[in-house]
């Protein structure tokens, strides 16, 4: 059952959920609005290897905006911090983003219970669309969880700072 945003509020007093920063005016009826840092990645490379640490480049978003180009991955992340070893978190783009052909994960929107950091946002347009830092960009929203669970434990993603690249090569070490 998806939470509704009187439930994420409730939550987030107890300290069942955190959201730092926290303004209340992003709740929505089952969501709460979370917002794009100033900064980017994009890959170095056109081709990418699964087996290795591709090469990234960090691009700053200035206060007049950035213009994305369609076909191109860029990787942001939120502004907000969350954490919660309760509820399953998840994203998604706020239908206002989607109608202007702005797709904020590509794949991953599903958040492990017990995930504690910064969302990385897999970014990708369908068309040119000059974007801003701190906007409100995308939602989370949570799930409540059935049955006996571990949490998140991943050190891959665990308590990340700022936006991560894939590390899908170090599935590759072991």
């Amino acid at each position: 059952m998806i939470l509704s945003g009187k439930e994420i509020l409730k939550n987030i007093e107890t300290g069942d959920i955190i959201i730092e920063p926290f303004n209340k005016e992003n709740i929505n009826p089952n969501s709460y609005n979370l917002s794009l840092s100033n900064e980017l990645l994009v890959y170095e490379n056109n081709v990418l290897d699964m087996k290795i640490a591709n090469p990234v480049k960090k691009i700053t978003i200035p206060e007049e905006g950035l213009l994305l180009e369609p076909n191109r991955l860029y990787l942001g992340r939120t502004n907000e911090f969350t954490k919660t070893e309760k509820f399953v978190p998840m994203l998604e783009g706020r239908s206002s983003t989607g109608r202007l052909g702005l797709f904020i994960h590509v794949t991953a929107g599903f958040g492990d219970i017990g995930f504690a950091g910064y969302w990385t946002l897999e970014i990708f347009c369908v068309q040119p669309i000059r974007i801003y830092p701190d906007t409100q960009i995308c939602q989370i929203y949570y799930h409540d969880i059935h049955g006996d669970y571990e949490l998140y434990s991943s050190g891959k993603y665990q308590n990340n700072k700022g936006i991560q690249p894939s590390l899908m090569y170090k599935d590759f070490e072991k």
